[in-house]
């Protein structure tokens, strides 16, 4: 490491545009009003909330701010304003990592920028994703929503890493509620989703209550003799526990939703099994339904 290059602690911000290869060559003259236009709201926003651009290679950008809050802010402050304007030919996404960096001059360099590129790469267009060190300090601090969708490993990395969504407060209707006025509903924080940190803990309380339910019934189920039923308590209250520990359960490779169907199938090959008659019919529904989610992937990418 050169002597002028030095280390530090701060909140990156990782922003790209989608599709500019495609506005390009469908014009180009309004693709690059788009971005530059875009480029002057990044900009304005940056400096509003106290941090600084250190890249603005191609059609992306990486700024650093000294406050992780600020940051957040900035980007939900940034996919407003460039969303409020339907003429735009361009969409962002967004990441916002806090890690450790090197700078070399004005530039950022080394794991904690990839981390942030690359939860702006998983982001959907118009979309802002953080990482659980930046969730950690945000959550209580801003009134938006966050979440949890599981462990995901960026391209190059090691290790998978907690993601989360944000999801800014929608935009308060013309007339406020009856009884209501129109800061009140603006200013009550929208719900949030629980993160990794905060799931486990329910879902053990929620396992340790579900084990005393079936406990007491496999009791009754035993002392009243005759055929036995509470295994099919058991597996709904099994299949319950199991699809709110989902997000537990994604990695990389598996998303949430990907987690929620195996649930789902493993349901359908136990009902199968309890109520055995020789037949093996839970294959059908299981291949039904993970047709219609590949189905549905491939129209989503389309």
């Amino acid at each position: 490491m050169s002597a002028s290059v030095r280390r530090k602690l701060t909140t990156i911000l990782a922003a790209d545009a989608d599709g500019y290869s495609r506005a390009m060559e469908a014009d180009e003259v309004r693709a690059m009003a788009a971005l530059q236009a875009a480029r002057r709201v990044f900009a304005g926003l940056i400096e509003r909330h106290h941090g600084r651009i250190a890249n603005t290679a191609g059609d992306g950008l990486i700024a650093e701010f000294g406050s992780v809050v600020e940051a957040v802010q900035c980007a939900i402050e940034v996919q407003r304003e460039l969303g409020a304007d339907p003429d735009s030919a361009l969409r962002f996404r967004i990441g916002v990592h806090l890690g450790d960096v090197m700078i070399d001059g004005d530039d950022l360099l080394g794991e904690g920028v990839n981390l942030a590129a690359r939860l702006q790469a998983m982001a959907e267009p118009g979309g802002i994703l953080i990482s659980q060190q930046v969730y950690d300090q945000v959550q209580k601090k801003l009134s938006v929503g966050f979440e949890y969708l599981g462990e995901r490993k960026p391209k190059n990395f090691e290790e998978s890493v907690a993601v989360y969504g944000v999801t800014p407060p929608g935009a308060a209707p013309a007339k406020p509620a009856k009884g209501r006025s129109h800061q009140a509903r603006a200013a009550r924080p929208a719900a949030r989703t629980a993160g990794a940190g905060e799931l486990k803990p329910r879902i053990m309380r929620l396992l340790r209550v579900f084990g005393a339910i079936v406990a007491v019934l496999f009791a009754i189920d035993l002392a009243t003799g005759g055929p036995m039923w509470a295994h099919w308590v058991a597996l709904i209250l099994a299949t319950i526990a199991a699809y709110r520990a989902a997000p537990l359960m994604a990695r990389g490779w598996l998303s949430v939703s990907d987690a929620r169907l195996l649930v789902i199938i493993a349901l359908l090959a136990l009902i199968n099994a309890f109520s055995w008659s020789g037949e093996l019919w839970a294959i059908w529904p299981a291949a039904a339904i993970v047709l219609i989610a590949l189905l549905g992937r491939l129209l989503a990418r389309g």
